[in-house]
This record gives C-alpha cells, sequence and structure tokens, in this order.
C-alpha cells in the first residue's frame, strides 16, 4: 500500500516518511523528522522537528509529540523525541523533547498507550509496554519500567524512578521513586504491597509472587532500617532474581522510595 497524505496536512519536505503511512487532514509534519512504516495520524496532529518514530505508531487528533521542551533554560537545542514502534498516543496527548543538560533526548519504547490529555516533559524514558491513563502528566526526567501502568489524573515529579511492573493508582502523587513490582497509591504515594494481581496477570508463578511479598514485608514493615531490611532481604532470598532487582532499586534511589502504607497488610 501508498502513504496517503490528505491535501489540507502541511508536511515538510525536510520529512522522512515510510511506507503505508496515513496522514490526516490538517496535520503538520515538521522539518527533520522520520515517520515509520504503517503509522497513522489523525487530524490536526502535530509532529515537530527532531521526532523519530518508528513502525506502527497510531496518534490521535489533536496530540503534539516533540515540541520544545517547558524548561526555562531551554535555548531552541537540537534535542530529540525518539518513539518506538506501535504505540498508541490518544488525543491531547504532549510529549516534549530533551534538554541539552538532561541527556538530549526523549524516549519511548515500543507498545505504550498513553491515553487523552496525558503530558510527557522532557528527558523522560518510557520502557516497553507501558499504560498511562488519562489526564496523567510526568514531569521531567522521569524513568518508567517496562509494564508499569499509571493510572488517571496522577501526577510524577521530576527524576523519579518508576520500576518494572508497578501500578500506580489513581488521583495519585509521586515525589519519591516507586521500585519494581509494587502497588502505591494517595496524595503522596504510599506503598500497599506488590502488584500481585498484575504480577500473575503477566505469569510470574506463585513462588516468584511469594518471594516478592516476603521480600516486602521484610523491607517495609519489619523495623528494621533500610539497610539492615535489605540485607536481610538478600540473605534469605537473594537466589530470586525479581527480589534482587527489587534490592538493587532500593540500593540506588537517589531520592529514596515511597514508604510503606501504615495500616494493616
Amino acid at each position: 500500500m501508498t502513504t496517503g497524505i490528505h491535501p489540507s496536512a502541511i508536511v515538510s519536505s525536510g520529512a522522512k516518511i515510510g511506507e503505508n503511512v496515513t496522514i490526516g487532514p490538517f496535520c503538520v509534519v515538521e522539518d527533520n523528522t522520520v515517520i515509520g512504516d504503517d503509522c497513522f495520524l489523525d487530524s490536526y496532529v502535530q509532529i515537530k522537528s527532531f521526532t523519530h518514530m518508528g513502525k506502527g505508531n497510531s496518534i490521535h487528533s489533536n496530540a503534539v509529540l516533540g515540541d520544545a521542551p517547558q524548561d526555562l533554560g531551554f535555548k531552541g537545542d537540537e534535542t530529540t523525541l525518539v518513539i518506538g514502534d506501535n504505540n498508541i498516543f490518544r488525543e491531547f496527548v504532549t510529549v516534549n523533547r530533551g534538554t541539552v543538560k538532561g541527556g538530549g533526548c526523549t524516549s519511548i519504547a515500543d507498545n505504550c498507550m498513553l491515553m487523552a490529555y496525558v503530558h510527557v516533559a522532557h528527558d523522560c524514558s518510557l520502557g516497553n509496554n507501558v499504560i498511562i491513563a488519562n489526564s496523567s502528566n510526568l514531569a521531567g526526567h522521569v524513568e518508567v519500567g517496562d509494564h508499569v501502568t499509571i493510572s488517571g489524573m496522577s501526577g510524577i515529579h521530576q527524576f523519579i524512578r518508576i520500576g518494572e511492573y508497578a501500578f500506580l493508582g489513581g488521583m495519585s502523587g509521586f515525589a519519591k521513586d516507586l521500585p519494581p513490582y509494587m502497588l502505591a497509591t494517595g496524595v503522596r504515594g504510599v506503598l500497599h504491597g506488590p502488584n500481585s494481581i498484575g504480577l500473575k496477570r503477566h505469569g510470574f508463578n506463585s513462588k516468584t509472587r511469594m518471594a516478592i511479598k516476603k521480600a516486602y514485608r521484610i523491607i517495609f514493615r519489619s523495623g528494621l532500617t533500610r539497610d539492615e531490611s535489605l540485607e536481610m532481604a538478600e540473605n534469605e532470598l537473594g537466589t530470586v532474581p525479581e527480589v534482587m532487582k527489587l534490592i538493587k532499586f532500593i540500593r540506588e534511589s537517589e531520592r529514596g522510595v515511597c514508604p510503606a502504607d501504615r495500616g494493616p497488610e
């Protein structure tokens, strides 16, 4: 199939457009952009300069990808937004490109879904199979691991890390790192234990899920110091790779991690 560009769309001669791409009415595709094969741009989409995307992406009406960072220190530098394959950007999604001081690149991997009105700021990094529900906002320099779900109307502070397979509840705010495999909610997000249902749905066996749950209890509910609890978890469960990922994530945290809910488990 051939590429179809609506007569009302404005596509720069400096844009590289793949095969079987659809560009709908009143879209704007600027210079120095790459749109891979089989991408679909609905009406009124804007693809700004220095945006590179792979194949099979679907961008819905009024989304703006690759605009300048909302950073007072930005001086028009040639930073980038890099998007992988098979992602869905729903209506009015905005994703900004990077800043020089942040490494110069905002990146989104493969098979992600960003629902309506989501904002992803400069220098963020999203892994594979990330779902961000409506009206959630990521500030700059946020790192999101694979298979993370961020529920609607949530806010993520700059420089936060979110570990793989974490689940963030709706209308929540996060100012500290959220470890992998955990479930967290709240205006100032707190942990409510492992994301047990999500882990089961993703094929984690019962032995691994139980090990993660035991590690959570040791690290967050034992009353030990952080160093003591991590050492204890490693001594008892260090043969489980997922537990070691959890321990490593916490040890490497510069902002600290979300605390556990003080209520009953």
